[in-house]
């Protein structure tokens, strides 16, 4: 009879994630996850195969902290509800960003919204190709965003700070950009990720 699991993938998932947040992706380590849970460093061999694993720890312990409200409205609400629960679980851990955007989980919690997400986008009146084209616009737009919020050149910790370094470009050479970097000093990016979306739905109710 095998020996009892000492750790549930829950706790693995919720380990690696700190680590994550903590110290970035250089943190993520089979030592430092044993030593976050207090353990060797060999045990970790027996639950995660090596560093994808771990990265699909990591991967599979933010999407499942997606959650969202079940609105009763119609197909294109309950798209906005699921697509912002999803967007908010993956901006929490700007760290994990681009592990979301490689690494695939089949972890059953970190599939459901993504079942969510298709039975909204079929209530719609899509079926096979035109379900999987609906589907990956509307993910797709969610990790482009977050990513585009978290590590684009429009990004900081100091919206103000990168505007003034965009305003100090060249005017006739990059005019656009720094109007936009202008409004971004002061914009929602709440309100910009429901705006952004609002158009993708509205392209889809087309």
């Amino acid at each position: 009879m095998p020996a009892p699991r000492k750790f549930s993938r829950d706790q693995l998932q919720a380990a690696a994630l700190a680590l994550v947040d903590e110290h970035g992706l250089a943190g993520l380590t089979m030592r430092n996850l044993a030593t976050e849970l207090g353990t060797g460093a060999m045990t970790i061999y027996n639950y995660v195969d090596g560093r994808e694993g771990l990265e699909e720890l990591v991967a599979a312990a933010v999407m499942s902290q997606t959650s969202w409200a079940e609105t009763g409205d119609g197909w294109d609400a309950q798209v906005a509800a699921i697509a912002e629960g999803m967007w908010r679980a993956v901006r929490a851990h700007p760290h994990a960003i681009s592990l979301i955007l490689t690494r695939r989980s089949f972890d059953l919690a970190t599939l459901a919204p993504a079942e969510a997400l298709l039975q909204a986008l079929s209530r719609s009146g899509r079926s096979g190709r035109d379900l999987l084209v609906a589907f990956r616009t509307v993910s797709g737009y969610v990790a482009g965003f977050a990513q585009a919020e978290l590590t684009s050149p429009l990004s900081a910790a100091s919206p103000s700070v990168v505007a003034e370094r965009i305003a100090a470009l060249p005017a006739e050479r990059f005019p656009k950009l720094i109007e936009i970097a202008t409004v971004a000093a002061d914009s929602d990016p709440h309100d910009e990720f429901r705006d952004g979306l609002r158009l993708i739905l509205n392209g889809l109710k087309a």
